[in-house]
């Protein structure tokens, strides 16, 4: 049996994608906690725009979290990480730009494992570049469904509600909210005005 021994022989991409409430964080944090178990050393940053639960954490809809380091792009990141880091978790990665993906490959390269959590669409039904960049750069993409609320069917898109209306296209594409402001919704029932 061959085991991992060194770093560098190690380095991965893994990228945790859907719907708004399928259930990405919830994965996210499970896959960290699973590698602290094995005593890996691990770095998990956030978004600083994205506080809507914590400055700090990351925090599922259930509240499970994990500590994170909020951060304005992936400059800071890739500033921030430690010598001995293994692992590092990058949460809500749809709102870091588009340099996000050359830091991920370069940190997999460099024989750290990289999980990745995010958006795949935006409420337009519209792929996030980077996102979907990292999907085609990963070793394994887990794609996660919620389901509609209006009639249960398995969802795969973000509804934005402005006044419990459908959001209109060329509305500015980040909003940070919640339920107040978005629905998991399928193919049939996703609206966008225009």
């Amino acid at each position: 049996m061959y085991f991992l021994n060194s770093k560098e022989q190690m380095g991965w991409i893994e990228v945790i994608t859907g719907c708004m409430f399928a259930g990405k964080t919830e994965e996210f944090i499970r896959r960290l906690v699973r590698l602290s178990y094995a005593k890996f050393k691990i770095q998990v940053f956030k978004p600083e725009i994205d506080n809507r639960y914590s400055e700090n954490k990351v925090v599922s809809h259930s509240q499970n979290s994990v500590e994170a380091m909020p951060v304005k792009d992936s400059a800071e990141l890739l500033s921030r990480i430690e010598l001995t880091t293994n692992v590092v978790g990058i949460d809500e990665v749809q709102f870091f730009d588009n340099n996000i993906v050359k830091a991920a490959d370069s940190l997999a390269d460099k024989g750290i494992i990289v999980i990745v959590n995010g958006l795949d669409k935006d409420f337009r039904g519209e792929s996030f570049l980077n996102v979907e960049q990292l999907m085609t750069r990963a070793e394994e993409v887990k794609k996660l469904h919620a389901i509609c609320v209006k009639c249960g069917n398995l969802a795969n898109r973000t509804q934005r509600l402005i006044n419990g209306k459908p959001a209109n296209y060329y509305d500015p594409i980040v909003l940070i909210g919640e339920k107040d402001k978005y629905e998991a919704r399928c193919r049939h029932c996703h609206e966008v005005t225009y």
